[in-house]
């Protein structure tokens, strides 16, 4: 019990309160009700009538009504994870519409333990109400921000998302208030639901794994410039990546103050593989074919022309 006490705990708890009712069943605990029940002991709310005992009863059963909705949500969570036909996001759906089933339910018999009228929810609507505008807002707010990207489907576990201020990752795992998102450098970023809900966000994957890839490139006014794009596509064409049924496209976009500026587009089969390297081996491979053929990428040139209208005598 020592070495693992947060797994064992509720055991021993569920235990202790079972082993209460069971002496209490066999006539054990009969005097310590009567004190419990006395009128000494009994509060009256209105024409609701509580006694310590009842109380401490409706505690005991509430606890363990607790501990048992949590164990039937676990059961029910590892036999809907067995659900290999049912995809991520759907499971993850049948699970929270469990947990709050099973929760509201536990809710539900505890309150009437307690003896109130369950017509008395109308009144406390209000104020539950004015909680959830207040303080609990957020947390409303992302967890219904879930549930509608669970149903709607608009970003799904491992698909490939930029947010509005940078982020780009691989969605990870959809949760009731937050949704987990690994970058690309390892890091795991919690991003509440509400985001993927108000803001702008780019799914690289929603319909087509496939992506465009764009380099630039500049090359001297004394080239050849249809020598150049042939050479450009030429490279983008060897590549294993880039994909056949999208030919590449070269453009000659802009005549430079040193250059003359090309845009060379190809599309790669599955952005989930990155487009670095791709955009790496291409470049190399331009470089590798401008050596080979003589083509040169200028830099920028300034020239500096000194007057002497100004000169000291």
């Amino acid at each position: 019990f020592t070495k693992y006490p947060k797994k064992y705990l509720r055991y021993f708890i569920a235990a202790a309160i079972a082993l209460v009712f069971v002496l209490g069943m066999f006539g054990f605990l009969d005097g310590l009700r009567e004190i419990l029940s006395s009128t000494a002991l009994t509060f009256n709310f209105g024409e609701t009538s509580l006694s310590v005992y009842k109380i401490l009863k409706s505690l005991l059963v509430l606890v363990l009504l607790l501990l048992g909705a949590g164990a039937l949500a676990k059961f029910s969570f590892r036999f809907v994870n067995r659900l290999k036909w049912i995809n991520t996001s759907n499971r993850s759906l049948i699970e929270k519409a469990v947990q709050v089933g099973i929760y509201l339910t536990a809710f539900l018999i505890a309150f009437k333990l307690f003896g109130f009228d369950l017509t008395a929810l109308a009144v406390f609507s209000g104020a539950v109400g004015v909680g959830i505008g207040f303080g609990l807002q957020k947390i409303t707010s992302n967890f219904i921000s879930g549930i509608i990207l669970l149903f709607e489907k608009s970003v799904e576990e491992d698909d490939l998302i930029e947010l509005k201020d940078g982020t780009t990752g691989f969605i990870r795992h959809i949760g009731a208030r937050y949704t987990l998102v690994e970058t690309h450098d390892g890091r795991e970023i919690m991003i509440p639901n509400e985001d993927f809900i108000t803001q702008r966000v780019i799914n690289w994957t929603f319909s087509s794994s496939m992506a465009r890839v764009d380099i630039a490139v500049g090359v001297s006014y004394e080239c050849d410039i249809e020598l150049v794009r042939s050479l450009i596509l030429e490279a983008a064409t060897e590549h294993p990546a880039c994909l056949s049924t999208n030919e590449p496209q070269c453009y000659l976009v802009d005549f430079g103050d040193s250059a003359v500026n090309f845009r060379l587009n190809f599309w790669v089969g599955n952005v989930m593989d990155g487009r670095a390297e791709p955009a790496s081996d291409v470049r190399r491979a331009i470089w590798k074919k401008f050596k080979a053929n003589n083509i040169t990428i200028p830099y920028p040139q300034r020239e500096l022309h000194i007057s002497n209208k100004y000169r000291l005598s």
